[in-house]
């Protein structure tokens, strides 16, 4: 199926069920708010099952870039009419360098109003392995590992309890 083909099927299916429309209230880039309603079907569910299906295959960290500063900086961008700026083209650049290149497939469902994601899976791109994610499957796992991990994290928890404490006293 091609990637029109692929588009309009979805967006049959998905327009019956009522997914991808949004009544929001915007704050437009010279400071107004508007009432507006979006309807994107078919791009709300293969947008969806794109993501999931590239949580098989993107590190955490650049994972975490894409979906915490790349997806809402790339948007605002487009939102605000400034496609042909360096910084869009900068976000493109960073955005095509995480996506490589992705096959599997993602198993999905739409029904009254909602979409879910039944499943993943991809033969050949995937940083996931069940093997690799059971501590009992790793086998040299020792439980005395941790407490190097733990205790670099308690620092940072430590500090906040006593500025807590400092804040209180105040």
């Amino acid at each position: 199926m091609d990637a029109v083909e692929l588009f309009l099927t979805s967006n049959t299916i998905t327009r019956r069920h009522g997914v991808g429309r949004i009544d929001i209230v915007e704050n437009r880039f010279i400071g107004l708010k508007s009432c507006s309603c979006y309807e994107t079907p078919g791009l709300t569910f293969l947008r969806a099952a794109y993501v999931d299906l590239k949580g098989l295959m993107l590190d955490l960290e650049v994972r975490a870039l894409r979906d915490q500063f790349f997806t809402f900086k790339y948007a605002k961008v487009f939102y605000n009419g400034l496609y042909f700026s360096p910084e869009r083209e900068f976000l493109q650049v960073s955005i095509e360098a995480s996506q490589g290149s992705a096959n599997g497939a993602a198993r999905c469902r739409c029904f009254k109003d909602s979409f879910s994601i039944l499943g993943r899976w991809s033969d050949t791109q995937k940083l996931y392995d069940m093997s690799e994610s059971s501590i009992d499957e790793i086998g040299d796992f020792e439980p005395q590992d941790k407490t190097g991990f733990i205790g670099v994290n308690a620092i940072r928890l430590r500090n906040m309890e006593e500025w807590g404490k400092r804040r209180r006293a105040c």
